[in-house]
């Protein structure tokens, strides 16, 4: 049997009272009794609330709640709201301002944006507070959507109620943090507190280009502080600073009774070392993180790039000198970001560092390149670039607009922060259609002279089915001790810390919203597409089995998610949802607890409720 078989038959419905674990069943017995609800109501069943009753949610959120409606509702050309947004449908940030929108537009034969019944716009934690409450006492559906990055669609869901915390988003510094209860056991650090509607590029502006500082994030700019630390957290330098819910120190939380916790490892540990990496929206709402920060180094730089073979043979050994040269060079905490292959026998280099003069990175990448230019059947199909910035600069868009104004997408709307860009690379995925993903952590003992050319040969076969990428950033296999001793401290799937790499493989189409003009998705292509990118992942982790999977970058139909997303740590997950959320307010589709539910979170499926 399977590593990943023995992990499923382990986990496999640990909230169940009959599951088979008996460690599992007796936790889940010692748990207070469960209410009977049997499912949540939606618009038109009898306990829908009344038009009194929201209205005075709304009073008590200060006029904040509204009814959501798609811009692509009954869209025409004199439909101004259909027509700005078919205009800004590449913009993540106008795609961010529309609580009725997602930043993804769907799946294939998985799911479809549809906007939440109402939305309450959350500016206060108190406004938090009465969503939570009031979703509790009228047993609705409810959604949490800060950035709206979600793959997996789960930051809306039809018929449900929306907390959108958009407009909570104040960033402030500390010199020297302590959390509460830490006062005497801990040394203050320095940090920032976020709250959770604030997305990565208003931490990194804050942080780094107004504070001189680092604080570990995501790499899409426009992605949520608050989901993206609850699913773990990568960012581009996660290979030298760890992930970012390793660096958490505390968190402001709603729980499922509309308490206000404010958690850490004094107090209500297990809760916080749950939103540290156990996915968003499933054991509470966080309104606030505070995060460490570092010292910020010297420099960032990236280096780009594309190598080709003439041949597949010539592309195999590309793929295992490619490897190696990894290995020896780049197994370390200077490098992070991604290697791509492809079918057209293309290696694209898009790799990033920290903490090395322009010079230093030139002279790692001088044997790879003098080794290329010395076989006839390898070229450099795109020069290869390696480019170095001070590092207060690298988030900084007026920096860009003047040295690299090609490297981003500004907000053009008026009246946009000027600070609010993305990068030109990431802009394909906005608003896109899913075809298919998968993703797997592979394991640093793939690097191993005994076991590279088996590594490789898969990477070739694998290339012959679809295209894929390497992440290194987010594998913590070659961080320091430090940054893996953090990171070990979460939720997350414990094979992320002995992972040189994150493979990745996905495709899309265009944006194709329900109702916008012309955007229905050819589905007979992306059910072809999916079975290609089914068979390039197969091939690849064949020689990784049990490998798990990022939550937040990860296959909509993973069959284990529990082993996948959070291996040995799911039990403990389960416990502490069972603790903070005995009812099941909060729901997620494939997040903590969700086996007691259907697949769209209305129906209780557990017996003897």
């Amino acid at each position: 049997m399977h590593r990943r078989d023995l992990l499923k038959a382990a986990l496999t419905l640990p909230l169940l009272p009959w599951a088979l674990s008996p460690t599992v069943a007796r936790a889940w017995e010692a748990g207070p009794a469960v209410a009977g609800l049997r499912s949540r109501v939606r618009p038109g069943d009898a306990g829908w609330p009344t038009s009194t009753q929201w209205n005075q949610l709304k009073d008590a959120v200060g006029g904040r709640l509204q009814a959501l409606h798609s811009p692509f509702e009954a869209c025409s050309a004199q439909n101004a709201a259909c027509q700005e947004a078919l205009a800004q449908i590449k913009n993540p940030y106008y795609l961010g301002d529309q609580p009725a929108l997602t930043q993804t537009s769907g799946w294939a034969d998985a799911w479809t944006s549809h906007p939440s019944a109402y939305a309450v716009a959350a500016e206060t934690t108190q406004d938090v507070v009465a969503a939570v409450n009031f979703a509790r006492r009228h047993h609705l559906r409810l959604v949490v959507k800060g950035g709206g990055h979600s793959y997996q669609g789960t930051s809306a869901a039809p018929d449900s109620l929306l907390i959108w915390t958009r407009h909570m988003n104040a960033v402030s510094l500390h010199d020297a943090f302590v959390p509460q209860g830490g006062e005497g056991r801990e040394a203050p650090v320095p940090a920032v507190s976020v709250q959770s509607g604030a997305m990565w590029i208003d931490a990194y502006n804050a942080v780094t280009t107004r504070g001189g500082r680092y604080v570990q994030g995501g790499g899409c700019t426009t992605v949520g502080v608050a989901g993206l630390v609850q699913s773990g957290g990568f960012g581009s330098f996660s290979k030298n600073f760890g992930s970012a819910s390793g660096n958490l120190l505390e968190a402001e939380v709603v729980t499922a009774d509309g308490k206000v916790r404010v958690v850490n490892q004094h107090q209500d540990p297990e809760l916080f070392w749950g939103i540290k990496g156990g996915g968003g929206g499933s054991l509470g709402v966080v309104t606030r993180l505070t995060l460490r920060t570092h010292d910020l180094p010297d420099t960032f730089g990236a280096v780009f790039g594309a190598i080709k073979a003439d041949s597949d043979e010539a592309y195999r050994a590309l793929l295992a000198f490619t490897m190696r040269f990894y290995r020896d060079a780049l197994f370390n905490p200077h490098w992070g970001e991604q290697i791509q292959f492809r079918g057209n026998n293309i290696v694209k280099l898009s790799m990033v560092f920290q903490g090395l003069s322009q010079q230093q990175a030139e002279q790692v990448w001088t044997p790879y390149l003098a080794a290329v230019r010395a076989r006839h059947d390898w070229h450099i199909q795109d020069d290869v670039k390696v480019l170095a910035l001070p590092a207060r600069h690298f988030w900084d868009a007026d920096f860009f607009r003047a040295h690299f104004p090609d490297a981003i997408v500004p907000d053009r709307r008026e009246g946009a922060p000027r600070e609010h860009m993305v990068w030109a690379g990431d802009e394909g995925q906005v608003g896109q259609f899913i075809h298919g993903y998968r993703s797997g952590w592979l394991p640093q003992s793939l690097l191993d002279e005994r076991q590279l050319d088996r590594l490789s040969n898969a990477m070739f076969d694998a290339s012959r089915r679809w295209g894929f990428s390497l992440h290194f950033n987010k594998g913590l296999a070659g961080a320091p001790a430090d940054a893996i001793a953090r990171s070990r401290d979460t939720a997350m799937n414990p094979g992320a810390m002995d992972a040189f790499a994150l493979m990745i493989t996905g495709g899309e189409s265009d944006p194709a919203f329900p109702g916008m003009p012309g955007a229905e998705p050819n589905l007979d292509k992306a059910r072809k597409d999916k079975a290609a990118i089914d068979r390039c992942a197969d091939a690849l982790l064949g020689v990784a089995p049990g490998a798990g999977s990022y939550v937040s970058e990860s296959d909509y139909f993973e069959g284990d998610w529990q082993a996948s997303f959070w291996g040995a740590n799911y039990p403990r997950l389960a416990t502490a949802k069972r603790r903070y959320d005995p009812d099941g307010l909060f729901f997620v589709r494939h997040g903590v607890g969700s086996e007691g539910w259907s697949e769209d979170g209305f129906t209780r499926l557990r017996q003897n409720a």
